[in-house]
């Protein structure tokens, strides 16, 4: 029974990481329907810039900050130079690039900061059953997704996003700025991401630390469905707790194994994911 729920605090943890990172492809998602393959490589970098601020100052708040600002400034400028560009070609074209982007970014990482793990802090004492670190990871994912939630459901800047993205011609035709919209859409998802990169790469940081967290993110989106941010945060601590089941009761090493299979399953069966709306196929 203790072990049953150890695991289950421990999933609570990580699913709220997954649910932090899968909240941010689904934000650019319903802004710019592209899959930002991406989103891993710029919360890498405004981690290590967290970590650089750290490791000059000594405060973990500064980097912190900064890594939000930072990840910030890279959303939007990601937006901005290489994806509006590619607006009028197909959505390959735009996945291609970030899948670029992603490798570019991680072996710039590793030139600056080496390619060897170095020591990164938690937010908190990490000790314990429960810590103050899984409770800070927690309710920081919680609040985070409640302000996302707020502001597509209830504010004038989330039903402009929301237009810009699915009726852009109507939008414009309605005084909506789009090109706007969709920066702000990048700006937002990658400040979420940054917020997902700091509070998952403790206890080290190195240019790939973010690539199996990106694969279980993908798999939260997806289980929740990729136009869903609420189903995506209860797909993330689903995944989280399954996973750390596998885990404990299976081995470590079919966590990995098992995530893809659920991708896989989701993928085939519902592929608008248990929270999202299934379409009618046009034939």
């Amino acid at each position: 029974m203790e072990d049953f729920l150890n695991l289950t605090l421990n999933g609570i943890s990580t699913g709220a990481i997954y649910a932090a990172l899968g909240l941010a492809l689904v934000i650019i998602y319903r802004a710019t329907r592209v899959v930002n393959f991406a989103q891993p490589a710029l919360a890498l970098i405004s981690t290590y810039l967290a970590y650089s601020v750290n490791k000059a100052t000594g405060s973990y708040w500064l980097g912190f900050a900064t890594a939000l600002i930072a990840g910030t400034l890279m959303g939007a400028a990601t937006e901005r130079l290489l994806i509006r560009p590619l607006r009028n070609r197909n959505e390959l074209s735009s996945i291609i690039v970030t899948l670029g982007l992603l490798l570019v970014l991680q072996a710039i990482a590793g030139m600056i900061w080496s390619n060897e793990p170095t020591s990164f802090p938690y937010a908190f004492d990490f000790r314990g059953r429960f810590s103050a670190n899984d409770l800070f990871v927690v309710l920081a994912v919680l609040v985070t997704a409640g302000g996302i939630l707020l502001l597509f459901k209830k504010t004038s800047l989330g039903l402009k996003m929301r237009a810009a993205a699915f009726r852009p011609e109507v939008a414009r035709m309605l005084g909506v700025r789009v090109g706007l919209m969709l920066t702000v859409g990048w700006a937002m998802a990658a400040a979420v991401g940054s917020l997902a990169g700091l509070l998952a790469t403790p206890p080290f940081i190195f240019p790939n630390v973010l690539d199996g967290v990106f694969v279980y993110a993908l798999t939260a989106a997806v289980l929740g469905g990729l136009e869903n941010p609420l189903g995506t945060i209860i797909g993330g601590f689903v995944l989280g707790i399954g996973l750390s089941y596998v885990s404990g009761y299976l081995g470590p090493e079919l966590v990995t194994m098992a995530a893809l299979a659920i991708l896989v399953i989701v993928l085939a069966v519902r592929p608008s994911g248990l929270f999202g709306r299934a379409t009618a196929r046009q034939v």
